[in-house]
């Protein structure tokens, strides 16, 4: 298998718990206390873990709750590289409310980084030895939007594949860098790149198309939630629908779809398969309550499940019908 590593820049000690009922004003009781070191590219690497791979997680942290979520990662026995920062790493909260079964999130928006320290990361992200690196997450307050982009121009140089997780202007740059192997946008994430709703799968489809033919990225895989998952490529578009499961918790399923479609890539699974594994890992960590992710019996079994697709020859250019391929490569 090659070698992977993940980036974190904004990571968070994530916190779970759970109450009968959330109200305003009076104290809520709280059970079910869970720590997590979590952020997008830790979760990765977590998950990479459980899976059967090893992946190393660098990632910025400072102040006391950097050493905490020092502390947590060694608990899971992660490897793990600290990019030290002054601003305190924050503590994502999640409340599952038992009554309604509804989840609250609380996500502060992270550290203030000055410029020093991003550029310090950069640094350290020259020395690196890995294959592929895995960038997923926010930026915290002060690192400049360019920031993935930059990183893309220093991996590049060094035939590092780039895998791409973030958001708005982060994203956006990231992929005007171009040569990004796999890029995994939300469908909410997706609108706010294009700018547009993409009403339809056709749309959506289109538009993942497009990152491709403009070289921006390899692979775009679309998670859409309940409605499935988009996968494009040179080849075509492929929709798969979602795996039917009781949903208990949204933490987490984004990562835990990126790091086993990643896992799948690196052990040489052809990108459809790896995208179907990438599908039963999501569905496997909304299965699991709080701040958990996902496990690798349920996403093995999972997996069973998942809608194989249809080979490029099967496939109709004009249906949106589970595991059909929704569009063809645009040709000038």
């Amino acid at each position: 298998m090659k070698r992977i590593a993940t980036l974190t820049m904004n990571p968070a000690i994530d916190v779970a718990y759970e109450a009968d009922r959330v109200f305003h004003t009076h104290k809520i009781r709280a059970r079910q206390e869970h720590y997590d070191p979590g952020g997008g590219g830790i979760n990765v690497a977590r998950v990479i873990a459980r899976l059967g791979g090893t992946a190393r997680a660098h990632y910025l942290a400072g102040g006391a709750t950097g050493a905490t979520l020092d502390s947590l990662l060694d608990l899971h026995q992660m490897v793990r590289s600290r990019i030290p920062i002054q601003g305190n790493t924050r503590i994502s909260t999640a409340v599952y409310e038992r009554e309604t079964g509804k989840e609250f999130r609380f996500v502060p928006r992270g550290p203030v980084v000055t410029e020093q320290e991003w550029q310090a990361c950069l640094d350290h992200l020259d020395g690196i030895e890995c294959d592929y690196l895995v960038a997923s997450g926010s930026l915290p307050p002060g690192v400049p939007d360019d920031f993935y982009s930059r990183l893309q121009a220093k991996t590049r140089t060094r035939g590092i594949e780039l895998i791409l997780d973030s958001s708005g202007a982060a994203l956006q740059q990231g992929l005007a860098a171009g040569g990004i192997l796999l890029v995994k946008p939300s469908l909410g994430e997706l609108r706010q790149l294009i700018g547009r709703p993409l009403a339809g799968r056709h749309e959506i489809a289109a538009a993942a198309l497009d990152i491709v033919n403009k070289d921006q990225a390899k692979y775009v895989a679309v998670t859409m939630g309940r409605e499935g998952a988009l996968l494009a490529q040179r080849s075509g578009v492929l929709w798969l629908p979602a795996v039917p499961v009781e949903a208990k918790s949204a933490v987490g399923a984004g990562d835990s779809f990126l790091a086993a479609m990643t896992f799948a890539l690196t052990c040489d699974r052809n990108p459809i398969d790896a995208f179907r594994y990438g599908i039963a890992a999501g569905a496997a960590a909304v299965l699991t309550p709080g701040t958990d992710l996902c496990h690798r019996d349920e996403v093995e079994r999972l997996y069973l499940i998942v809608d194989p697709g249809e080979t490029p020859a099967q496939a109709s250019t004009n249906t949106a019908a589970p595991g059909r391929r929704i569009a063809e490569p645009h040709r000038a």
